[in-house]
């Protein structure tokens, strides 16, 4: 009899606990976190575009032979020698009213045209960086889409 109130006590313990861990706020995070380091990272030498894929289909190819330059004023410039076209970009603290509040920081590119430029038109949220690749992703709010991007440094 001792045990059969042992385990739902045992068990209401154990609740007690993960609801505790659960309740921390690790919203106070993304004020906090600096977007420097992302910002020198990409500023540094040209880059490519080694993935794109939107909501399941791969549309890379749409890039290929483009150099993207992510310049001071937040000038982003893409070109494969005969073609230029410019847009703007940022890396910024997550923002309440975007599509992901969960994440830290987000990487910003506006291209108004053309159109397979203008669709990397977004608040991206940043999955990992390092000295030679930027991966992006972006789950859309209105269809629940899946895109994905990476840049590659040249």
């Amino acid at each position: 009899m001792k045990k059969l109130i042992l385990i739902p006590a045992l068990f209401c313990l154990f609740m007690l606990n993960v609801a505790s861990m659960c309740s921390s706020d690790d919203d106070s995070s993304s004020s906090s976190q600096d977007p420097t380091p992302v910002v020198n990272t990409v500023t540094q030498g040209t880059w490519r575009v080694t993935s794109y894929v939107d909501s399941g289909t791969d549309e890379t190819n749409h890039f290929t032979g483009y150099d993207f330059t992510f310049a001071s004023g937040n000038v982003l410039s893409a070109t494969n020698g005969t073609n230029t076209y410019t847009g703007t970009w940022s890396v910024t603290n997550d923002s309440s009213d975007d599509d992901s509040p969960s994440s830290d920081l987000d990487f910003n590119i506006a291209f108004a045209s053309p159109a397979n430029f203008a669709d990397l038109t977004d608040d991206w949220d940043i999955v990992t960086y390092s000295a030679n690749t930027i991966s992006l992703i972006d789950i859309s709010g209105g269809n629940g889409g899946t895109d994905i991007l990476v840049f590659t440094k040249n």
